[in-house]
């Protein structure tokens, strides 16, 4: 068994800015990750991905993105970042090394893995608030002949060209899928059965989250109640292309929800021009067939399922349930941070970036490490 002060599991944005804050307290400490590098979902998304936060709030502590890069980031350009940040802060995973079960043992937490065990003080859990796909389950969906793929298995607009295509959902991700594969040459709709929130990625050359900023200390139903008209100026009325319009705004859709509103990066303008058809649920699948819940049909070519992602830490770390539901609430108003040692990190979802929260609860972690286990100090500073 392998000991060490602090464990952090996953070597992703979580783990890596973890990493650094603990480096900069001089904490020991030991990263595992089940892939072989960092940032490794970042090298798996699809090719066209950029961030839809803008750069200035969605960098790691102590280090932002450099000038060059524009204001927000490609998929490519952000793998940079992290491997340039593990560089920089000599961070040294133990790769191709998953966490199969974690338990609390004699007032330490034991992490077994694939090959070691691991006994630790503290324990980090960087894995994300979402690393699990969710299964894609449609009735007939057996009986169709085409590719039915989840967002997650999704590279290219390139090898869908010609064809038509059928997106499921109006996240963020289904959206940019939207884009590529209708600018990669597919015929594209999108099945959206639920109501949804939408607001414009910049407003008059602003960063939309710089104002979530601005507007963060006040309730979120005020919030919204003071931005609803600007949005709706903006994005129009919703219901004319099809779209349901969720109830209440997006900064209480965070909080209730614990889900990221829809970045218009011009999905909504496709839409309007003809480029991308909005149809409705999906009531089963014949064949090549598909009909939706409103009565219209029509044949696709492939079927791309961006229908988000759960997480499994629940089957993974063997603690009180509670602990998980207390990740509704950022690191500052929850009720067990730190308690045994046990520390989750990025797994709030927040109205002002998500990344950003990710920088904010490593410093809070390393911090609350260096006052309450002052023995996890190195002897020396490295």
């Amino acid at each position: 068994m392998i000991r060490t002060d602090t464990l952090v599991v996953g070597a992703s944005f979580s783990g890596l800015a973890c990493a650094a804050a603990l480096r900069k307290k001089n904490i020991s400490f030991l990263v595992i990750e089940k892939q072989d590098r960092v940032a490794a979902p970042w090298h798996h998304h699809y090719k066209r991905l950029h961030l839809h936060t803008n750069k200035r709030i969605s960098h790691l502590p102590f280090r932002t993105f450099d000038r060059h890069i524009p204001r927000y980031p490609s998929r490519e350009e952000v793998i940079e970042y992290l491997e340039q940040y593990q560089k920089e802060f000599d961070i040294r995973p133990v790769f191709n090394s998953e966490a199969l079960k974690i338990t609390r043992q004699d007032n330490q937490w034991i992490t077994e893995t694939v090959d070691d065990s691991y006994c630790s003080d503290a324990l980090i859990m960087a894995t994300g608030a979402f690393n699990k796909p969710r299964p894609v389950q449609i009735e007939g969906m057996e009986s169709f002949p085409g590719v039915i793929l989840h967002s997650a298995g999704y590279a290219s607009g390139q090898n869908f060209r010609n064809q038509n295509v059928l997106v499921i959902g109006f996240g963020n991700s289904a959206c940019e899928i939207a884009i590529d594969l209708f600018e990669q040459g597919a015929t594209v709709s999108m099945s959206v059965r639920s109501a949804v929130n939408v607001i414009p990625r910049d407003i008059f050359g602003i960063p939309v989250l710089e104002l979530s900023l601005l507007l963060s200390p006040l309730q979120p139903r005020l919030a919204d109640a003071i931005t609803a008209p600007l949005i709706r100026g903006l994005t129009g009325d919703l219901e004319k292309l099809g779209l349901k319009k969720m109830a209440y705004g997006p900064m209480e859709e965070i909080r209730k929800d614990g889900k990221v509103p829809v970045l218009d990066i011009g999905t909504l303008k496709h839409i309007r021009q003809g480029h991308i058809r909005v149809a409705g649920g999906i009531a089963r699948i014949e064949n090549r067939m598909i009909f939706f819940c409103d009565g219209q049909s029509e044949e696709f070519d492939a079927v791309i399922a961006a229908i988000g992602y759960d997480n499994d830490y629940g089957s993974l770390l063997d603690v009180d349930p509670a602990r998980f539901d207390d990740l509704r609430f950022p690191v500052a108003k929850q009720r067990y941070f730190g308690k045994d040692g046990l520390y989750f990190c990025g797994h709030w979802i927040s109205p002002t970036g998500q990344i950003r929260e990710i920088a904010r609860d490593a410093l809070a972690i390393a911090k609350d490490i260096a006052r309450t286990r002052p023995g996890a100090l190195e002897k020396r500073l490295n």
